[in-house]
């Protein structure tokens, strides 16, 4: 895949994908894959606003982004930020809050094409963090568990 660009954070490289002034897709990478600087205007702003993000204090993302693939994704997506930094949802609580169910909820979350930008990383299991991006172990959710802890801290 071509990237807009390929940034390294403190926890994962991330490929981004821009189209239309407006971002596609954020992919979490292998750590050995090299950064390539952003091809674009938008692609620049996202690795600023990526940057600033782990740079903490209360951080929001403004970005464009391209419409989710179906209403349903797109309610997922609305519910997800408006989750404060520093908050957390069950699968259970959203689910309610959309008139859903938990699975359908995950569903949503593990194809979120918008990773950290849009934060499924928020939402979590009743008595656990639970999974991240489809793994119940392993990188994503050591990712996911960074993730939490970085904006848990960035709150405090």
């Amino acid at each position: 895949m071509a990237y807009s660009a390929i940034i390294k954070l403190p926890f994962s490289t991330l490929g981004v994908t821009t189209q239309n002034d407006m971002l596609q897709m954020i992919e979490f990478l292998s750590d050995d894959i090299s950064a390539v600087p952003a091809k674009d205007g938008i692609s620049r702003e996202v690795v600023s606003q990526l940057e600033a993000y782990c740079q903490g204090k209360n951080f929001s993302f403004d970005l464009p982004l391209t419409a989710a693939k179906t209403d349903f994704q797109q309610h997922v997506r609305e519910a997800l930020v408006s989750i404060p930094a520093g908050e957390t949802l069950s699968y259970a609580e959203l689910a309610n809050q959309l008139g859903s169910g938990a699975r359908a909820v995950a569903m949503a979350c593990r194809h979120n094409p918008l990773p950290v930008v849009v934060p499924c990383h928020r939402i979590v299991a009743k008595n656990s963090m639970g999974g991240y991006a489809g793994a119940t172990s392993g990188k994503p959710v050591e990712i996911k568990r960074w993730l939490l802890e970085h904006e848990y801290r960035s709150e405090s």
